[in-house]
């Protein structure tokens, strides 16, 4: 497409949006906030990610607009506060892609990606008037845990710490932190409330985490393969019963359960 051509495509994207949020636009939209369309940028950007692995072209196209959408809606109502601009938001990324790469934009030279790495987490520091070696490890990973989901974060968090030498000596050393946490998670189960059990709760998924990190394995991916393979056998289920899951009894149940893994395999 030309240059020209996708600043009109934009341009149109952007007239739209303004239309909709016009008092002759759409009420639902109207009424909109940023907080109100926050879940939709997480759910546009799983879809992304969804489409991606799928390697479904059009459909990649189709999400990245609707993620897209979600970027122009929120500049749009903070036009309208007088907050900032989608033009100031473009110019912002702009810059700071230019800062950040002086390797491409200056006259800095680089050997490789971990040389490309440590400047950018440099030049990030030098934004906020820091240094590298300045900047609180605390305060890296509650950006983590701000700003990604919970398993990412909680992986990202221990990747982070380990490197400055918060690490178990061995992987016996992980799975005995393992097997404690799940031994106190289960005490809690029968004695403790809610509160406590969820945080019994959570020590034991970070714990699983530390094991996934020393064997290299990436737990999101794991899980998503789990709940992927768990609705294919539910599909199996689903194209041989005859009545509603509800009519048949847990043995049942179980049979048919039993035979949608041999089907597929696994």
């Amino acid at each position: 497409m030309e240059v020209n051509q996708t600043l009109l495509a934009l341009q149109e994207l952007i007239d739209v949006v303004a239309k909709l949020r016009s008092p002759e636009g759409c009420p639902w939209d109207l009424a909109q906030t940023p907080q109100s369309l926050t879940p939709y940028v997480i759910e546009e950007a799983y879809e992304v990610v969804d489409a991606i692995q799928t390697g479904d072209k059009k459909a990649i196209a189709e999400e990245l607009g609707d993620l897209l959408l979600q970027v122009v809606l929120q500049a749009q109502i903070a036009n309208e506060s007088g907050d900032f601009s989608l033009q100031e938001v473009a110019e912002g990324i702009s810059q700071k892609l230019i800062r950040r790469h002086p390797h491409v934009f200056g006259d800095v030279t680089v050997q490789n990606i971990d040389e490309v790495r440590q400047n950018w987490e440099t030049i990030k520091a030098a934004e906020k008037g820091e240094t590298v070696e300045d900047q609180k490890l605390t305060d890296k990973l509650n950006r983590y845990r701000r700003s990604l989901p919970p398993l990412n974060a909680a992986m990202k968090i221990s990747q982070k710490a380990a490197s400055v030498g918060f690490e178990w000596n061995n992987v016996d050393e992980v799975w005995g932190k393992f097997h404690e946490e799940l031994g106190e998670f289960q005490a809690a189960l029968a004695e403790e409330t809610q509160e406590r059990q969820e945080s019994e709760l959570g020590d034991l998924l970070f714990a699983i985490i530390q094991v996934a990190r020393w064997h290299n394995l990436d737990p999101s991916a794991g899980l998503q393969g789990t709940s992927q393979r768990f609705i294919h056998r539910l599909q199996k289920m689903e194209d041989v019963i005859e009545r509603p899951f509800t009519d048949y009894s847990v043995e049942e149940l179980d049979a048919l359960w039993q035979q949608a893994k041999a089907k597929l395999g696994h």
